[in-house]
């Protein structure tokens, strides 16, 4: 593990860690080890019983994508193309989002498009420095061609340590961005927490990005659990146009880190949104929830909100101005009763 520099001018820290804007939520007292049963006592309907639909995209199609096109490639990984350029947001494109690649959570679906078929990617925008958000082996071959890496504080010195160029990195603190050729990024609160081992908890910043391009804006969360920070970044930056908001690998005992469908609507109201677009779901099995229920969840909550949904087919293209529903192509898969069977609520 890296050495990891302090940063004691940041607002956001408290002697080597790293805290949240508002305080964390206790989870109830349930009697039971969580561990114990992600491990040992999953449901069967945590993984799909038949392969996800994936549409897959070859370079000539994203080479003659317009501007503003968004595809999703799994998990919170999103390809977007502005001004002209092409952007990743937390690239994942390991097999398991695990320290190691013979055990832990396995990928659903391969990625719509393999890394060495990306195009050149101008910015890649980090979250945190979680597995299923920072992909090592991705990261060192996005570096080899010369890709930006945009990041919270302490994030960059990991990349460092992974031998990846001081000039490919920038790092940022809460409310800080930069302008990169005509488009604006700033990092915003998150209510999360970091660390890549055992003894490196909150050592490094977590985010959420605002992105603007020439009065379109698009939010995206990272992780985060429900916090004040929405209402404060929707007060700045909002309206938006799209909000990119995780929806999965929620659990009643992760309160203060991950939200619950509901609390997803709430942050999207607090940030004045019109499109959401539901993310960290579809890809890993990271919690005790069937795997389609995230969608079917977060589907009716926005039919009762009048909320505009998008829910895209990983790999589908997506116009952000000329934004569409998409399908609920989560229910043509065998074990999803979601059609015919009341909507599982009860939060898990």
């Amino acid at each position: 593990m890296p050495t990891l520099p302090r940063y004691p001018q940041s607002p956001q820290s408290i002697g080597d860690r790293f805290r949240n804007l508002d305080p964390m939520q206790q989870a109830p007292a349930r009697g039971r080890n969580v561990m114990w049963d992600l491990l040992f006592n999953k449901p069967g309907d945590t993984v799909p019983a038949a392969p996800i639909p994936v549409r897959r995209l070859r370079r000539e199609e994203l080479d003659s994508a317009p501007d503003r096109s968004l595809y999703r490639l799994g998990h919170s990984t999103l390809l977007l193309k502005l001004r002209g350029h092409w952007w990743l947001t937390d690239p994942v494109f390991a097999q398991r989002a695990s320290p190691v690649q013979w055990m832990g959570p396995r990928r659903f679906h391969a990625p719509p498009v393999a890394l060495r078929h990306l195009p050149p990617i101008r910015g890649v925008l980090l979250s945190h420095d979680h597995y299923d958000h920072l992909d090592r082996a991705a990261v060192r071959a996005l570096a080899r061609t010369g890709a930006r890496f945009y990041m919270p504080l302490g994030v960059g010195d990991r990349l460092a340590a992974w031998g990846v160029p001081d000039s490919l990195i920038r790092q940022f603190d809460w409310w800080q961005g930069a302008e990169v050729e005509g488009l604006r990024i700033t990092a915003t609160p998150a209510q999360h927490f970091s660390g890549r081992s055992l003894n490196d908890r909150n050592r490094t910043l977590w985010c959420s990005w605002v992105v603007e391009d020439a009065g379109f804006r698009l939010f995206f969360s990272g992780d985060s659990g429900y916090f004040s920070g929405f209402r404060s970044i929707g007060e700045r930056f909002g309206p938006f146009d799209l909000t990119c908001i995780e929806t999965g690998a929620y659990n009643v005992d992760w309160p203060g880190v991950h939200m619950q469908p509901e609390e997803t609507v709430r942050a999207h109201q607090d940030l004045q949104g019109r499109w959401l677009l539901p993310i960290h779901n579809g890809t890993f099995d990271l919690a005790m929830h069937a795997w389609h229920e995230p969608f079917e969840r977060i589907a009716a909550l926005a039919r009762a909100h009048r909320i505009a949904l998008a829910t895209p087919m990983f790999g589908e293209r997506f116009l952000l101005d000329a934004p569409h529903p998409g399908t609920a192509w989560w229910r043509d898969l065998p074990d999803t009763d979601a059609a015919t069977s009341p909507l599982l609520q009860a939060p898990r």
